[in-house]
């Protein structure tokens, strides 16, 4: 298995470019006219993992566009700039870049905190908010300091504070670690990822310098808790969410518990709705696509979204 950058510009009916946006590159793929939906992934993934989204978005009269974050996929790989605030002004960034004036924002996992602070941050530039197995940054934050289980289902992030190990170990063996986290961390669904997915995976991960810009985002987290930046950073983030948002979960979600994301409805002064899904994991949108996609396209098209 050799992996080179090609390995992430997978064919299928949607278009690949780069955009600049924020200092640096950003492969996106799109499909569809209309309104736009941003879909913003996490880890250990790439822009890929929304392949089931984009069409059935751009059916549905929407404008759908993928991004590989700083560092992973096609995008840039910078040496500075994984910090979740910058982070969020390069998803800004681009939906600036797209020539839109707002976007709905759909995040997962990292993903998904870069969601919530891009609608603090710059709430005019989104439209509504979703988010899967994310909570708030703030209660992210208080259940990885006063949750002993949310800590202990963190042990990754932990993990990733040691330097250069994590990388070598995501990239051994063709990448095997990284099919490994993602076949854990899912539910029990016998068709949400064969040897195709998985590989595509690894694949992706194995393409130089992605392991170390895809964990540098969670050594900031965990080195910042007690830095001025980082407590800079939750201050900031206590401005409350003002734009309609959609939060969803897998109820077998090993990463992160359903306890630590459901308290998040007190940082939103919206519209705001909490969906479970029951035995489904880290990984709704690719363990069951079709009650994923149901979920989020009657929600983008409702006009009153309930609190």
């Amino acid at each position: 298995m050799t992996a080179v950058p090609s390995a992430t510009a997978l064919d299928g009916p949607w278009s690949h470019r780069d955009v600049a946006a924020n200092g640096a590159r950003f492969h996106i793929a799109e499909m569809g006219e209309g309104p736009l939906v941003m879909l913003v992934h996490g880890f250990p993934q790439f822009w890929w993992t929304w392949r089931h989204q984009l069409p059935a978005l751009a059916e549905a009269g929407y404008r759908a566009v993928a991004m590989d974050l700083r560092g992973v996929g096609g995008s840039d790989r910078t040496p500075r700039g994984y910090d979740p605030a910058n982070l969020a002004l390069d998803v800004t960034g681009v939906i600036r870049s797209l020539g839109e004036p707002d976007a709905a924002l759909v995040g997962h996992g990292l993903g998904g905190y870069l969601a919530w602070t891009a609608a603090v941050m710059r709430p005019k530039l989104i439209r509504r908010l979703v988010v899967s197995a994310m909570p708030h940054p703030r209660r992210w934050r208080s259940a990885m300091l006063r949750d002993p289980k949310q800590t202990a289902a963190s042990a990754h992030i932990w993990g990733f504070q040691r330097p250069w190990l994590p990388e070598r170990q995501l990239t051994a063996d063709e990448g095997a670690l990284v099919g490994e986290l993602i076949t854990d961390w899912s539910g029990p669904s016998p068709d949400a990822y064969g040897e195709h997915e998985l590989e595509v995976y690894r694949r992706a991960m194995c393409v130089p310098s992605t392991a170390h810009c895809s964990v540098e985002p969670y050594r900031w987290l965990v080195r910042s808790l007690a830095r001025p930046d980082g407590m800079q950073f939750y201050r900031r983030m206590k401005r409350p969410v003002r734009v309609p948002t959609l939060h969803l979960h897998g109820s077998l979600d090993p990463v992160i518990r359903v306890r630590s994301a459901a308290g998040s409805a007190e940082y939103v002064e919206a519209p705001y709705r909490w969906r479970l899904f029951d035995g489904l994991g880290h990984f709704p949108h690719e363990e069951d696509p079709d009650g994923f996609n149901t979920e989020l396209i009657d929600w983008l098209g409702d006009t009153e979204p309930d609190r």
